[in-house]
């Protein structure tokens, strides 16, 4: 008769998923998510990790592992997602929220530094990330954000509920059906080029919310134009593009008619987003 095997300990859990090619630090996070825990308590893990794991959690831990070495998202698995000091809930309806955004959240709140209660226009907004992000730090910001995907805005939704915040919220394409104008327009839009090869290890994402043409600029160009007609005199529009972009997206700025167009690098050191002033 077969002895019954004792329920493994959270410390050989993850010891076979480092096995398998999982980093560390993500297997604890998988893990965590599995026992109904915030990602911020890895102390917790690390004493309790003699532990026993329950049936159900180790069933939620191995599926987990499983999706992410075959390359989902972390943030798809654990349902969710820290930007700018905020949690915000995310799934496959979404981009996953990127470090390197919060550059253009840095550029919007410096510019808007002397504006009170200026209104802001955020443009595929995803999660709500820049938007929810711009409202937490200021308050006083009108926010407006649109997306196309009426999934996306489920969720940004979610996210604006969650941490209560008031963002008004639309669906859209682009600046079609916008009305009124603003303090500074942002925007992280599809950036990559329809054949980049970066985009096979994206294949988790909404490709409506990654490419962008042939040279990944259609989106950006179409920003650009439309643009100036919503923005205050001396308002900004700020975007966020891809790491060899800039230059391409300060010509289109400057053969637009934008004032003190310049880029900003992310922490990488990478020109990361580029803006101008409107006129």
């Amino acid at each position: 008769m077969d002895t019954p095997q004792d329920p493994p300990q959270l410390r050989q859990l993850l010891s076979a998923a480092q096995a398998q090619g999982l980093d560390r630090l993500e297997a604890q996070l998988v893990l965590l998510h599995a026992l109904g825990r915030s990602g911020a308590q890895r102390a917790w893990l690390l004493a309790h990790d003699t532990d026993t794991a329950p049936a159900v959690c180790q069933a939620v831990f191995l599926r987990g592992v499983l999706r992410r070495l075959a390359g989902e998202p972390l943030a798809y698995i654990t349902g969710q997602q820290a930007f700018y000091g905020l949690d915000l809930v995310v799934d496959a309806r979404v981009l996953v929220p990127r470090p390197d955004t919060e550059t253009l959240v840095d550029w919007a709140l410096e510019v808007l530094i002397h504006t009170p209660r200026a209104a802001v226009l955020d443009l595929g907004t995803g999660s709500g990330a820049i938007a929810l992000a711009l409202k937490a730090t200021r308050p006083d910001l009108h926010l407006h954000a649109v997306d196309f995907s009426h999934d996306a805005l489920a969720v940004a939704l979610v996210n604006a509920q969650r941490l209560n915040l008031v963002v008004d919220f639309s669906q859209g394409s682009w600046l079609a059906g916008v009305t009124g104008r603003f303090h500074a327009i942002v925007s992280n839009p599809p950036y990559i080029a329809d054949q980049d090869q970066h985009l096979a290890a994206l294949t988790h994402e909404p490709l409506q919310a990654l490419a962008s043409g042939a040279d990944g600029l259609d989106d950006i160009r179409t920003l650009i134009t439309q643009a100036p007609a919503h923005l205050l005199p001396g308002g900004w529009l700020l975007l966020e593009h891809g790491y060899d972009q800039a230059p391409a997206v300060r010509n289109l700025l400057e053969a637009a008619g934008f004032a003190e167009v310049q880029s900003r690098r992310d922490l990488a050191g990478v020109e990361r987003c580029s803006g101008g002033r409107a006129l």
